[in-house]
């Protein structure tokens, strides 16, 4: 029988400063969906298993918020205050509409009205916070929570006093989150694992070199210095917390972003851990043989227990199953575990991702998803659910080799190798260096304050949001978190503050950056050709290349995505290796989440759509098919039934045909 194996990650950066004040909500935000909801679904279902990563950082800020309520919170304490400087209250609104809009925003009327509101009076701010904070409440506490089953009913016009009352409640729910996991550690329901400390990216702290030999092509930070005490620190407090909370050893961990390497092993070998998890990409370099058997298995290396996880049914879930129905999407997954079986009778399916991240991104916040996996496993008489403190006791396979790289793409170009990235690198070696030139004239309790700070400044998270490959609207926020925690090991040294550390790394960049909006109206000839060379010369432009995330392998066969409109269509052009698409694939074409065309071969032609593919990828789509005025657009490029390209790579087309279209695109 195929055995199924649920690795929940559940992780958020230190959002503390140097104060230990949280200068952005989202653990308290996703404590009150996710990080409850998640295992608490599960329980529901008997026979369905499941293991959670939880994350130290995460681990001790739940904790901060059982401790200190909303006293160390930035954000909630400006809800509590009764008047805002400008600059408050812009953090505010900019943190309040920073959810997703179509599946948080657009379900509550008054959210969605306040939403597109740029000046908002003292009223409409109360109702925004409120609608806020109750659309990022759980399914747990929108059926148990009379509080907020009232609010929820009245909608609009809330007071003051509500909006106090409200938070009040939402902070002493916190506390029953870690008591509910070690709950259901306790019954055998679920395993529990961790992560080194401060979510480092582990093989970088102990040898940048590493990343070289993952991606001969990368440019490594200048001069850098072999962290590999910090490393084992890292594990080690993981370790030590672990035991506070759960009362038990830790015994699994997941290395942060799945990255692995040789001398990382060693370390977490000789902590005692029995296993961890770690990528598919990295198998099959290690290998160096493809075929998908290989992948469901259980491994040994230098008697650490090893899982892959399978990207394709990982990123399905984390990133493409969101766009479709609940019961298509469990159908199709099912469907891909069915032909697993039929190859690999007694095989492991790891599917390992994000528990928390995905979720605002599904209607009603991925509930109707897992309620319909789950119960359709229940009935599954091919596969069964079981935690990795069980899967751990069978029999393994010995893995004679192990390359270096992480869950993306196999290597660490995520991390490291461009100018923001490694600056941050060179930055974190300088301040090394200036404390261990001054550490004998440091006494025990400043070494101890500066270590904690070194090991902060070590977060994946802080290179992840640097430079290339992903965008936040918070980036300055993460620059400045980062850039304090090294100011602060100086203030500690009683030295002044280097000149460098005050620079922003962070260069201002947001969505649009990526994109050459329509400059006029178009009305190219659908011919599959560039028929000349002004037809698509006042479109719209995204270079795929330069904005894919991290949903694909890679940025797949479309590389260039153009757009734009005249009176009667709107018009897309795609670029790339269309022979492929045009041989293999099928283009499938979105508005408003629902599927309205289906494309392949090299012509398509009716009332609603036409469709060329030559040289290039021409379609037009008639305004008149398009009831609304205000939608949203996508294409999906599929081959056997798998998708392996979005488009765009960062979003959605959303699409006002009612506005000028120089104003309406955009992503």
């Amino acid at each position: 029988m195929l055995t199924l194996n649920f690795i929940w990650h559940m992780h958020q950066p230190d959002y503390r400063d140097s104060s230990g004040m949280m200068r952005m909500p989202w653990v308290f935000m996703h404590a009150i969906k996710d990080y409850f909801d998640m295992p608490f679904t599960l329980s529901k279902f008997e026979n369905i298993k499941a293991t959670f990563n939880l994350t130290p950082t995460l681990i001790e800020q739940l904790l901060l918020y059982e401790n200190f309520g909303i006293n160390k919170d930035r954000f909630l304490l400006l809800l509590k205050k009764d008047s805002l400087t400008k600059d408050e209250k812009d953090f505010v609104i900019k943190i309040c509409k920073s959810s997703p809009y179509e599946t948080m925003v657009s379900p509550y009327p008054r959210y969605k009205e306040l939403y597109k509101k740029e000046i908002l009076n003292s009223d409409e701010l109360i109702d925004l916070e409120v609608v806020f904070l109750l659309s990022w409440c759980g399914g747990y506490l929108k059926e148990s929570s009379n509080l907020v089953k009232k609010l929820l009913k009245k909608q609009k016009g809330f007071s003051k006093e509500e909006k106090y009352t409200l938070i009040d409640e939402l902070i002493k729910f916190i506390p029953k989150i870690l008591p509910f996991y070690k709950k259901l550690q306790d019954s055998k329901k679920i395993s529990i694992s961790t992560t080194p400390f401060f979510h480092p990216i582990l093989p970088l702290l102990i040898d940048m070199n590493s990343a070289k030999e993952a991606d001969k092509n990368i440019s490594l930070p200048k001069n850098p210095l072999s962290l590999i005490d910090d490393a084992k620190i890292h594990i080690k407090k993981a370790k030590e917390l672990y035991k506070r909370v759960f009362d038990k050893e830790a015994e699994g961990f997941w290395p942060a972003e799945g990255a692995v390497d040789k001398k990382s092993i060693s370390i977490y070998k000789s902590e005692n851990i029995k296993w961890i998890a770690t990528d598919e990409d990295i198998l099959f370099k290690s290998i160096k043989d493809e075929n998908r058997k290989n992948l469901y298995k259980l491994y040994n290396f230098n008697d650490v227990k090893i899982v892959f996880r399978d990207k394709t049914i990982s990123d399905l879930i984390g990133f493409t199953y969101k766009f479709w129905d609940e019961k298509r999407a469990v159908d199709d997954l099912i469907g891909r575990l069915k032909n697993i079986y039929q190859n690999c009778k007694d095989g492991v399916v790891s599917i390992i991702l994000d528990g928390e991240n995905a979720w605002e991104y599904y209607k009603n916040s991925g509930k109707d998803f897992l309620n319909t996996l789950y119960e359709k496993l229940l009935t599954c008489n091919f596969c069964r659910c079981k935690t990795m403190d069980e899967i751990i006791s069978e029999n393994s396979q010995n893995l004679k080799d192990l390359k270096p790289g992480s869950w993306i793409y196999g290597n660490f170009n995520t991390w490291v190798g461009d100018e923001e990235k490694n600056r941050a690198w060179e930055l974190l070696y300088q301040t090394k260096r200036d404390y261990y030139h001054h550490l004998d004239s440091l006494d025990k309790i400043q070494q101890q304050k500066i270590e904690r700070e070194f090991l902060e400044a070590e977060c994946s998270d802080w290179y992840w949001w640097y430079g290339r490959g992903h965008y936040t609207k918070f980036n300055i926020e993460f620059d400045e978190l980062f850039r304090n925690h090294l100011m602060k090991i100086y203030s500690l040294m009683n030295l002044s503050i280097p000149a460098n550390l005050k620079i922003p790394i962070s260069k201002s960049k947001n969505i649009k950056s990526f994109i050459n909006e329509p400059k006029s109206y178009i009305s190219p000839i659908i011919d599959g050709k560039e028929t000349s060379f002004f037809e698509w010369l006042d479109s719209g432009l995204i270079d795929e290349i330069r904005v894919y995330t991290t949903m694909q392998k890679q940025s797949g066969p479309i590389k260039k995505l153009y757009w734009g409109e005249d009176e009667k269509n709107i018009y897309l052009r795609l670029d790339g290796d269309i022979k492929r698409v045009i041989e293999e694939m099928k283009i499938d074409i979105f508005i408003e989440n629902e599927k309205r065309f289906f494309l392949n071969g090299s012509s398509y032609k009716d009332r609603c759509i036409q469709m060329a593919a030559d040289e290039i990828i021409e379609i037009s789509i008639n305004k008149e098919c398009i009831k609304k005025r205000e939608i949203y657009l996508r294409v999906e490029i599929e081959k056997e039934d798998r998708i392996v390209q979005i488009l765009p790579g960062i979003g959605e087309l959303k699409i006002n045909l009612n506005e000028n279209f120089k104003k309406s695109w955009f992503v």
